[in-house]
């Protein structure tokens, strides 16, 4: 479930990503970069990345936590 969640994760902000570099395109445009980061802010796409780097983040602290408590356990059984 884990490397499902972090696959999801990095094909979610890839994607997302990718969106961010297109629309800098617009700053060519005359767009003001306060514009241009108000603009990607309301895309759904753009905000791909934002949820794609948290459900990662998310995956990975409760492989530490999980793993931090394993090597706890495994200490004090000796």
């Amino acid at each position: 479930m884990n490397i499902i969640s972090v696959f999801l994760g990095i094909l979610l902000s890839s994607i997302g990503f990718m969106f961010i570099i297109l629309y800098t395109n617009l700053l060519t445009m005359g767009y003001s970069f306060l514009e241009f980061v108000k603009f990607i802010s309301t895309r759904f796409e753009c905000l791909l990345f934002l949820f794609g780097m948290i459900l990662i983040l998310l995956t990975i602290e409760r492989r530490i936590k999980n793993v931090l408590l394993l090597r706890c356990i495994t200490k004090f059984w000796k």
